[in-house]
């Protein structure tokens, strides 16, 4: 999921007692800086020991938080309501139910399928649908592009022959393959299966290439997105919340770009979607249970980040109701990552950010004031003999892989 900046913090939490460090810079000469913050020098073996809490950014819904909710008796709607405060559980209207995926693994210019049953293509220029035969040898069709313009082929006997819907040699729009079953994608990687249409979408007008989009209903979206984002032996209601957030999150999503080719990606950089290929009996229950429920605020579709483990204290984030907020429910016997720990060499640092030469100590600046330590990390400063370097504290755990912000040295 992507992740906005900070937009609800409590500035300059402070922890230990002030100091003057030297800071040598990049000219030579050397100044005196005031520095505040908790002091960690570097260990004499080099190595830090880093403690936690949580696992990602912390926003909104814990899944983790979920799972321990649930077990305590919490109903998805319960679990919803104390991540997302202030937010409405609403049914969408069915022609509103449906969303355009980008699949990434497919990066040729030309989208290919199998046959199937009730196979059509459809001229997105015209809205005319022309069902495609089904002659022994097809193995394939093919929806390409040909100056500019979506032509439609078959593979037989070895080869590709063109083939003219309604009598055209090339559609007025952009095409799309639909079926009465799954599709099947013929991928540069493999084969992968997709409910709804698979289209050949322009990224811009008058483009010479085309990119593979899945328009499908959010509904069947949600069922190839909710076994990769929480695991399916879990109580039902916390896969119900799941459920409602990854869908909500979707629709929201298509809010915001609502005239871009598509909505969303199929990667961890929006949610990470595998078509039919996860698609599994108890989350399509909790999918079925809860058919295009979304939650809105002020009547428009919420912004539902979630991440793995709160550690105990969410994070505030972009929206009112993403707010910071203590934890109750993530810290349980099933959650491995609501504490950890990891050591973490000083040179990895140096090696790092070589401008700060011998890294001398870590010192924590600034902390948004929330849990344990003072809260999860919102700068921290590499001390080093030549030079210091000041990074924030997402900066931090991603150069250096920790499991969330919320850390102490």
């Amino acid at each position: 999921m992507s992740l906005p900046r900070h937009s609800h913090r409590r500035r300059g939490v402070l922890l230990g007692a002030a100091l003057m460090l030297a800071s040598t810079l990049s000219g030579g000469s050397s100044t005196a800086a005031p520095v505040t913050g908790r002091v960690t020098p570097v260990p004499a073996g080099g190595f830090f020991t880093v403690q936690g809490h949580g696992y990602g950014h912390g926003h909104g819904m814990s899944q983790y938080g979920a799972y321990g909710a649930a077990r305590k008796g919490l109903r998805a709607r319960g679990i919803l309501r104390f991540y997302y405060p202030g937010t409405t559980l609403q049914r969408l209207r069915p022609g509103r139910a449906r969303i355009r995926l980008l699949i990434t693994g497919d990066t040729t210019r030309d989208v290919v399928v199998s046959p199937a049953a009730g196979l059509v293509v459809r001229d997105l220029g015209t809205g005319a649908a022309y069902p495609l035969p089904s002659p022994p040898g097809i193995t394939r069709w093919r929806l390409n592009v040909d100056g500019g313009k979506a032509v439609v082929g078959y593979f037989r006997s070895a080869s590709w022959h063109r083939y003219r819907p309604g009598g055209r040699a090339t559609l007025a729009g952009d095409g799309q393959f639909g079926a009465a079953e799954p599709l099947t994608l013929w991928t540069p990687s493999g084969r992968r299966t997709y409910r709804g249409g698979l289209r050949a979408a322009s990224p811009s007008a008058g483009s010479s290439t085309r990119d593979t989009v899945n328009v499908v209903t959010l509904d069947d979206y949600v069922r190839g997105v909710l076994p990769a984002e929480m695991p399916t032996s879990w109580h039902l209601e916390a896969l119900k919340a799941q459920a409602i957030a990854a869908r909500t999150y979707a629709a929201w999503s298509r809010s915001e770009v609502a005239g871009r080719y598509y909505h969303l990606c199929d990667t961890s950089s929006c949610q990470v979607y595998h078509g039919t290929a996860i698609e599994d009996a108890r989350a399509d229950a909790a999918v079925a249970a809860t058919s295009r429920r979304v939650l809105t605020h002020q009547g428009a579709p919420a912004f539902t980040q979630f991440s793995a483990s709160s550690g105990g204290w969410t994070a505030a984030g972009s929206r009112p109701y993403l707010v910071a907020r203590a934890d109750p429910y993530d810290g349980h016997d099933a959650n491995p990552v609501h504490d950890w720990s990891v050591r973490l060499a000083a040179d990895r640092m140096e090696r790092a950010y070589p401008s700060i030469g011998r890294l001398q100590r870590l010192v924590v600046t600034e902390r948004d004031g929330h849990g344990h330590w003072g809260g999860r990390v919102e700068r921290i400063l590499l001390d080093g003999r030549r030079r210091n370097v000041t990074l924030s504290g997402d900066t931090f755990r991603s150069v250096f892989g920790l499991r969330s912000t919320w850390f102490t040295p």
